[in-house]
């Protein structure tokens, strides 16, 4: 019986995932549907069109995606000027010997594969842009020695409020699906714009196998959303499905992950979120911190339902 998690913002794209997976669609197909619609969002200001800018006031997006079945997997990084990352990110795992493609290089493959160049930039995120780098006297582009800025900008919310007075911050955003299909077979995706106001190039867990993606039929998938340097710190994905390999329950597996993530000494603000899924279609949702909650929906539910995630005892 078909089955699907996702991160909150994920509500869209797991309604229009969930009738295909009725109809008899493949996971794979279903998450990257998933993935597409988000991303497609101008309000989503996580992903896709519209994500946040970096720095220098533009959107790099990341993307992976893989299929439990194969193992394989694809995924580029810090991609500008085309949209629907998901979908060049499986073009990386079917058309190419790759697994990951990044920067120019994505783009020169997105080109050669027919796809259309697009802006992902929209006036509301460039405007939170210029509410943050306005006062610098920086305009969209510009160079100059950005690390220090970068790393003041990319600060949890409650520090960049000591120093820049500014409305509206929500760097940490990425969406995430994984999707159990009909014929027993699993395959997450997750796709980013990534940390808003981030030094230009910087790559996060989402398009790193292992990292902020993993799915293996055999045992079970798992996507992070958060700080994804603390995810790739940990192996986060890949080590909540090796630890139901390597026997935990799914609450179990999930706990000692967070363990994982509390040994790094993450700094005031910095999270991770995971959702995760078994071949049995059990699933749950865990955090390091309190009040976050993941989407869910089976078969014959209406509609995605909210649960919350769960925390270290």
């Amino acid at each position: 019986m078909p089955v699907m998690v996702a991160s909150e913002n994920g509500r869209r794209g797991i309604e229009a995932a969930m009738t295909f997976l009725r109809e008899g669609g493949s996971a794979l197909d279903a998450v990257e549907l998933a993935c597409r619609i988000v991303e497609d969002d101008p309000d989503d200001h996580s992903v896709g069109y519209g994500g946040l800018p970096n720095v220098l006031g533009e959107v790099e997006l990341d993307a992976s995606i893989m299929d439990g079945a194969t193992l394989r997997a694809g995924a580029v990084a810090a991609v500008q000027g085309y949209g629907r990352a998901i979908t060049l990110a499986r073009k990386v795992m079917e058309e190419t010997p790759h697994v990951l493609v990044v920067a120019r290089g994505a783009e020169r493959l997105a080109a050669e594969l027919g796809e259309s160049p697009q802006d992902q930039r929209t006036e509301e995120a460039l405007q939170r842009w210029r509410e943050r780098f306005g006062e610098r006297g920086l305009t969209p582009g510009v160079t100059e020695n950005l690390h220090s800025v970068a790393r003041i900008l990319t600060q949890p919310l409650n520090l960049q409020d000591k120093i820049y007075k500014a409305a509206r911050v929500d760097t940490l955003g990425t969406v995430n699906f994984i999707a159990l299909d009909g014929q027993g077979n699993l395959a997450s995706a997750v796709s980013t714009s990534g940390l808003g106001w981030k030094y230009p190039g910087r790559v996060g867990d989402s398009p790193l196998i292992g990292a902020g993606n993993y799915c293996d039929n055999r045992y079970g998938a798992a996507a992070c959303t958060g700080m994804g340097e603390l995810a790739i710190r940990a192996a986060t994905a890949r080590s909540l499905v090796l630890y139901l390999k390597c026997g935990l329950s799914l609450v179990e597996a999930g706990r000692e992950t967070l363990r994982d993530l509390l040994a790094l000494d993450a700094a005031e603000g910095q999270y991770m979120n995971i959702v995760t899924l078994t071949p049995a279609g059990e699933h749950a949702g865990f955090s390091t911190v309190p009040g976050k909650q993941y989407l869910f929906q089976c078969a014959e539910m209406d509609e995605p339902q909210l649960a919350d995630r769960l925390m270290l005892e």
